[in-house]
């Protein structure tokens, strides 16, 4: 599973392995709109920032590189990030220049032999390499667009793309899709299993409740809180008290104990859900609901962008489930309409009809 570093992110996980590093969110925590409030507005000219896209520095190709905090081997978060720029690049011809394990102090001085490597764009995998940034305003960075995870101790500069999304969106969503199966099957509790006890994990709860009470009213949720997103031996006796509980199903919003949550839960026939990837596919464990927020899928979006000359510099790039391909959520095995309900219940979330903030208020 994933990994996002330094849990002040406020959002959790991809797997909260090292937690949250790229998007704004709940209560606590910088809102999106604030961000937005700081823009600096961009530049006029291609790409929002004079910047010809791909091929920034008109060198005849395009080369994209990626300075990561974590092991880009780790067959998680920071390898995903990774994967997604190699998966793309491949199909368009293009070239990823890649380092990772780099030290925030050693991100301004990576970020600059970037540049001289003439890459069109740096790309940071997570918000701990901020420290790279004003490099984005040095001549040895001028013809280089920048794609950043945002965090609520990032402020937009003009020559960066801060990328985020709103959790409750997701977390909202999440709900209402497991409470689509709790009601096909007469179910009222349902369960949520995490790591820290934080603003981020205590509404992101609250949120999965809102979700899953617009389809059946009256269900509770017992959320247990292990204090370790990666402690399985922890993982595993909370999801079995839970199911004791009489959790029918149970979101383990975790990081690297999700896959041994979900063991649990299948063997207990539970219905589980995913903390960040589409794992529709995964026999071993099965998961019945696939909460997809992956970076990496956040980062192949602006890739696609970025070849289309749209990837504008200077201002956030908020990713919006109901309109963007990402953040969404998937049914892995939708019965009758259920597939139709969700995508609904997600438009009305992109069209701002539902205000995921305003349901989550409601539970007090």
């Amino acid at each position: 599973m994933t990994a996002r570093s330094s849990l002040r992110r406020c959002r959790a996980p991809l797997g909260l392995a090292i937690a949250l590093t790229g998007a704004l969110t709940l209560s606590g925590c910088a809102s999106n709109e604030a961000t937005a409030a700081k823009t600096t507005p961009a530049a006029s000219g291609t790409g929002g920032s004079g910047l010809n896209e791909p091929d920034v520095n008109g060198d005849g190709k395009v080369v994209i590189g990626v300075l990561s905090p974590g092991d880009i081997n780790d067959h998680g978060y920071y390898e995903s990030f990774v994967d997604s720029a190699d998966a793309y690049a491949k199909e368009k011809g293009w070239k990823v220049i890649k380092r990772g394990s780099v030290p925030a102090s050693d991100a301004l001085s990576a970020a600059r032999a970037l540049c001289q490597q003439k890459v069109d764009m740096v790309a940071l995998a997570a918000s701990e390499l901020k420290a790279a940034i004003p490099a984005s305003e040095e001549p040895v960075c001028a013809k280089t667009a920048w794609y950043v995870p945002s965090s609520a101790n990032i402020d937009q500069t003009p020559r960066i793309m801060l990328s985020s999304d709103n959790p409750n969106q997701s977390m909202l969503a999440a709900g209402y899709a497991a409470g689509l199966k709790m009601k096909a099957a007469g179910y009222t509790k349902a369960g949520f299993v995490t790591g820290i006890k934080a603003d981020f994990s205590v509404l992101g709860a609250k949120a999965f409740l809102a979700g899953i009470r617009e389809v059946v009213p009256k269900a509770t949720l017992v959320s247990t809180y292990t204090g370790d997103f990666n402690d399985s031996a922890k993982a595993k006796e909370a999801i079995q008290a839970q199911i004791s509980q009489g959790a029918k199903v149970i979101y383990p919003y975790l990081g690297g104990a999700t896959d041994a949550a979900a063991q649990v839960a299948n063997a207990n026939g539970v219905l589980t859900l995913t903390p960040g990837t589409d794992r529709c596919e995964s026999a071993s464990p099965k998961f019945d609901i696939s909460v997809i927020f992956s970076p990496g899928d956040y980062f192949r979006a602006a890739l696609e962008d970025f070849a289309k000359d749209e990837l504008k510099m200077g201002t956030p790039r908020v990713w919006q489930l109901g309109l963007d391909p990402f953040p969404t959520v998937k049914i892995c095995k939708g019965e009758g309409d259920e597939d139709k309900q969700l995508t609904d219940f997600m438009k009305k979330i992109g069209s701002k009809e539902i205000d995921p903030e305003a349901e989550v208020k409601r539970l007090g």
